[in-house]
């Protein structure tokens, strides 16, 4: 009797709801978060509200975003912030800080990792889930290259080389040293010049 009690008890304890990429596309057309005025992304079929960004977060989006603009050929590269990213194979839509893109319209579908030749996080609060659970994602997902921009510390940690999910080329780019994506090495990143005077 004791153990069809416990197996009736475990029967009805709830559990938490997992959303393919796809449902939570048809959620998002529909206007499900519009009443939430909170910024949400799905991440391997969980919802994760994202943090209000502050001012240095903003700033430092403005310049990467600046900067970027004038690094790229428009032609064969578009720039975009807090865009979705459809990772629909592992049932995520995150919105990275900055994405470089494949030039084209996405009229009818999100950038997907195939699409991206960059992908920049900027991190305060979220740094450990930057470096962890972002990294094995997009790493899975198979992007090329993939920034975080670390605000506490003024340093940038540089992943190349997806290789399932973990990347093989790590390195961290701090003040006094310059970076380039792989995608151009025309363009050139100050760390000075992005993190400002102390």
């Amino acid at each position: 009797m004791e153990g069809a009690s416990r197996r009736l008890v475990e029967k009805s304890m709830s559990t938490g709801l997992h959303l393919t990429a796809n449902e939570f596309g048809r959620m998002v057309e529909c206007g499900a978060f519009d009443h939430l005025n909170r910024k949400i992304e799905l991440i391997r079929g969980e919802l994760r509200e994202m943090n209000p960004a502050g001012p240095v977060h903003d700033d430092l989006i403005m310049y990467l975003t600046n900067w970027s603009a004038r690094s790229i050929s428009p032609d064969s590269i578009m720039v975009t912030s807090q865009t979705g990213l459809d990772l629909a194979e592992l049932d995520s839509r995150p919105e990275p800080d900055l994405l470089w893109v494949r030039a084209a319209r996405y009229r009818e579908r999100h950038p997907s990792a195939s699409d991206v030749k960059l992908a920049i996080e900027v991190s305060r609060s979220s740094l450990q889930s930057d470096l962890r659970e972002k990294a094995a994602l997009y790493a899975e997902a198979g992007i090329v290259e993939y920034w975080i921009v670390d605000a506490n510390a003024s340093c940038v940690h540089v992943y190349r080389q997806p290789r399932g999910a973990e990347y093989t080329d790590r390195s961290i780019a701090n003040r006094g040293d310059k970076i380039s994506p792989m995608e151009t090495k025309k363009a050139v990143l100050d760390i000075n010049d992005l993190f400002g005077s102390d």
